[in-house]
Order: C-alpha cells, then structure tokens, then sequence
C-alpha cells in the first residue's frame, strides 16, 4: 500500500483527511460559515479550545486554503475570518454531516434505552 504522503492528491479521502485534520477544524468551519468571525469571538464560541491550539488549527485552514485571514492595520490590530471560495464548498459535506450527526444522537440514545431493558 502506498505511503499516506503519496496519497494526498491521488486518494479523495486522503486529501481530505489531511487538509481537515485536528480535532477542532470541523466546528471552526462550521462558525465561519455562518459569518466572518474575528479570533475571539471563535474564541468565545469553543470556551474548551486553548489560545494556542486555534492559533494552530486557524493558521492549517489557512495554509490549506478553507479561510481567509483579513488583517486590519489599526491599533488596536484587528483579524477576521472568512471562507474562502473553496472553502464555501465544504457547507455542503457541513451540512450532510448536520444531518448524519442528529441521527447518529438520536441511533445512540436509542442504543441506551435498549440497553437498560
């Protein structure tokens, strides 16, 4: 089997596994997409995510291509967030995943209830 390096570019899944890896990225581009965020409204929005970790996580979808960052030069600086065109088209995979993710709740909280009995 080919290395994972190899695969990024060739393999779908791949690629986008490494373009979206880091457990924060999914919920990021959700927030962005609902609107341009600037760093600490991101921030305030994910209370359990580190400073340095969605410096980190922000600065990969940038390299990668998903958001834009905008740099007002005044004092105090002030950086929004964007999508970027490409980065629109994932509101689609966004919303299937919506979708997925109320079923799989209600799947697991039925699993419980059959479990108990």
């Amino acid at each position: 089997m080919e290395k994972i390096e190899k695969l990024v570019g060739k393999c779908p899944y791949v690629t986008a596994q490494k373009v979206l890896s880091g457990k924060w990225s999914l919920l990021i581009l959700h927030y962005i997409s609902e609107k341009t965020l600037r760093f600490n409204e991101l921030q305030r929005l994910m209370p359990d995510l580190t400073q340095a970790t969605l410096t980190r996580q922000l600065r990969a979808l940038e390299e990668n291509g998903l958001i834009l960052r905008k740099v007002y030069h005044q004092v105090p600086p002030k950086v929004e967030y964007s999508l970027t065109e490409i980065g629109s088209e994932f509101n689609e995979v966004l919303e299937k995943l919506e979708v997925w993710g109320k079923k799989y709740i209600n799947y697991s909280r039925n699993k419980k209830l059959q479990d108990t009995f």
